[in-house]
């Protein structure tokens, strides 16, 4: 007996890898990961169907639901939508993929590192009278976290409506006390989880947006997550460079709009929608938001065409250097018209297996003549595409499949000289603090090292 049941449970493992197998075929987006799930759940099911169940889907289900549409023509409007740079025609893609158009009139604000950044937020927060949307991807109860907390229960205790949204995975170590201390303070806080049967098992989709608006007008995005790390007061990474911006304008309305989609996502009902008041600001902006729900892969699709609108000069600065076929195919082309293609990545891993392969990734970049460069001081964290003398983008979006394909992102979109300008000085600093990558780097590296780098590739579908 003992001999049939364990025969039987091999058969059953081995039915149920062969229907996994089938529903990667069918579902797995690239050719590469769908033979790899394939064979794993059809030779090996015993070891692949249960990762399978938790990092298989690329889908995420039911998030785009006829409520969330009512929600959208429910939101306030944000304003002026007329165009008044010309140059924003040639981002007309994007502007098409995001269904919403460039919007004018907008203060912007570069914020340098965690402590700009934080001192602009947290002051601006302060001064919240009536609402305040929170989202970050990591919450810690460190010192930064706590500070955060307080001013959170001081906002709500006189009276704004606070409503906070961190991701599930992001922040696994934060304890619970720090939540039930918020909610008894009268902050509505709730963790971004997938939490839908269809999505039940999945791990792979994160929501990785950092956003806060306050009063619905002024907004922030960017890199920085809720950390002492964030403030670069943790080595061997400190110091840790990364970027936010401050937005007022009507594209405050977007970013509004898209903390309430994830808000009612979680809990059912929208947050509260306040309109963006009249500014006096000149610069054009496009909120640029991707995930796993969208019918595309947003996300890769906003770099390639974004890179492909370069005339003179694209400088991007990315913690993660994973491209896909299709944004590396669009570095390529860049780099054959005579553009300026520069990229800037940490000279220090947080993450192991994402830095050996993104320096597999550099090697091959610089036999297609993109200059690669690695940061020296500490660890870079930030996501910034300069484009010419007139646009810059700042926001979530890592240059990696997981930000392609499997998370939630945001980034803003600006087509602004000024603006512009800078970010090219703020960029023309990290790059004077940065060493150019040689290809000695890959070719010198011991062959075992060489093999980790090419072992590490293999999971790029996941990085």
């Amino acid at each position: 007996m003992t001999a049939f049941l364990i025969t039987a449970g091999f058969l059953l493992f081995h039915v149920a890898g062969v229907l996994a197998a089938m529903h990667a075929v069918m579902h797995t987006r690239t050719p590469q990961g769908a033979i790899g799930w394939a064979l794993g759940l059809i030779l090996l099911p015993y070891l692949t169907l249960i990762p399978y169940l938790y990092l298989g889907s690329n889908r995420f289900l039911g998030y785009l639901t006829s409520q969330q549409s009512k929600l959208s023509s429910r939101a306030p409007d944000g304003g002026n939508t007329q165009v008044i740079d010309p140059d924003c025609a040639r981002y007309a893609s994007i502007s098409a993929i995001q269904g919403r158009p460039f919007r004018s009139g907008h203060q912007l604000k570069l914020l340098i590192d965690g402590d700009a950044a934080f001192a602009a937020m947290l002051a601006a927060m302060a001064e919240a009278k009536h609402c305040l949307l929170v989202q970050f991807f990591i919450f810690h109860d460190d010192q930064l976290g706590r500070r955060v907390q307080q001013l959170l229960l001081e906002r709500a205790a006189a009276g704004v409506t606070v409503c906070v949204l961190f991701d599930g995975v992001g922040s696994h170590d934060l304890p619970k006390h720090y939540i039930e201390t918020l909610r008894a303070g009268g902050v509505a806080i709730h963790p971004f989880a997938t939490h839908r049967w269809r999505n039940r098992f999945q791990l792979n989709f994160r929501n990785h947006r950092k956003i806060v608006v306050v009063d619905g007008a002024r907004a922030f995005v960017g890199g920085l997550n809720v950390g002492d790390e964030y403030l670069g007061l943790k080595p061997p990474l400190a110091p840790w460079r990364d970027t936010h911006m401050e937005l007022r304008g009507p594209a405050v309305s977007d970013l509004q709009q898209l903390f309430a989609r994830d808000w009612q996502w979680i809990t059912g009902a929208p947050p509260p929608l306040l309109p963006a008041p009249p500014c006096t600001g000149e610069a054009s902006a496009l909120i640029v938001a991707s995930g796993p729900a969208d019918a595309q892969e947003t996300c890769s699709l906003f770099f390639t065409a974004a890179i492909h609108a370069a005339r003179e000069r694209l400088w991007l600065t990315t913690p993660y250097f994973v491209p896909d076929n299709a944004v590396l195919a669009a570095l390529r082309l860049a780099v054959a018209r005579g553009v300026d293609v520069r990229v800037l990545i940490p000279s220090r891993p947080d993450h192991r297996t994402v830095f050996l392969a993104s320096t597999l990734h550099a090697h091959e970049a610089l036999g297609a003549g993109i200059r690669m460069f690695r940061y020296q001081p500490g660890f870079t964290h930030q996501k910034v595409l300069l484009i010419d003398d007139d646009t810059a983008a700042v926001g979530s979006m890592n240059l990696d499949s997981r930000s392609f394909r499997l998370n939630f992102e945001v980034s803003a979109l600006i087509v602004d000289a000024t603006f512009a300008r800078d970010v090219e000085a703020m960029l023309t600093a990290d790059f004077a603090k940065a060493l150019p990558v040689e290809k000695s780097e890959y070719l010198d590296a011991p062959y075992l090292h060489r093999v980790a780098m090419h072992v590490a590739r293999l999971f790029d579908p996941l990085l």
